[in-house]
């Protein structure tokens, strides 16, 4: 459902520099809370469409190019994590979890399972704003311009169609686990403490009992040991972690 009934998109605004007239999936059974959501985002000039079932939203994935999607988890027909699954399958656009569950369990659970962001309901809907805005600001340098491919060993990743092959074998990496191999990329031979590779992927205050960036890296070595006989990343005890030459 096109959400465009819900508030008055704004056609090609800018808001800091970066155009937000972007397509946004908003995935929410509760008529009020998705009719607010698309709302506030059609307020500030995103277009939104609305799905209020899991298994809407599936079927809504490859009909646009999303460039978000907010996705509550209790959800009719399909989970939000089933449908969190299917967008990985394919796509690494930025997804924001909504829930009512608080526990750290459940947070990191959706991390690791390939949610972008984290957002308790109820909710802000100012926060919530300026989540979308960082999500499609981490997606603009890959939308616009070439960035140069980056290789290792046997490893080629290229940083503007987000794709990665390991032994000329394609690859396919959450997008967490891509940021992170991409930023050990690009410096090859500096350690990287956890704080800072949390700080620079998930552009948020590291936590210091989180454990979200060992279960990110232990998957990301998981597949590429699995693809390659190198052990690519090292850890370095009581620092963090680089690639291993």
């Amino acid at each position: 459902m096109d959400c465009a009934d819900y508030g008055s998109g704004l056609s090609g605004i800018q808001k800091d520099g970066l155009k937000v007239n972007e397509p946004i999936l908003v995935v929410e059974d509760d008529i009020s809370i998705n009719r607010l959501l698309c709302e506030t985002l059609n307020g500030a000039g995103y277009r939104t469409v609305a799905a209020f079932s899991g298994s809407e939203a599936v079927l809504l994935l490859p009909t646009e190019k999303w460039q978000c999607i907010i996705l509550d988890l209790m959800l009719p027909g399909k989970t939000g994590e089933e449908v969190l699954e299917a967008v990985r399958e394919h796509s690494t656009v930025p997804v924001i979890a909504l829930s009512a569950r608080v526990d750290k369990e459940s947070k990191l659970s959706l991390l690791t399972g390939g949610a972008d962001d984290y957002i308790t309901k109820p909710f802000d809907v100012d926060e919530l704003l300026a989540r979308v805005a960082i999500q499609l600001r981490h997606n603009e340098p890959q939308k616009h311009g070439s960035v140069p491919a980056l290789k290792w060993l046997d490893i080629n990743l290229d940083p503007t169609a987000r794709m990665v092959e390991v032994g000329n074998v394609p690859m396919h990496l959450t997008r967490r686990e891509f940021d992170i191999l991409a930023l050990l990329i690009q410096h090859p031979r500096q350690v990287f403490s956890r704080v800072h590779i949390f700080e620079s992927v998930w552009q948020d205050d590291f936590m210091s009992d989180d454990k979200t960036v060992n279960v990110h890296i232990s998957n990301l070595r998981t597949k590429l040991n699995a693809a390659s006989p190198h052990k690519h990343i090292k850890a370095v005890w009581g620092v963090g972690f680089r690639l291993a030459e």
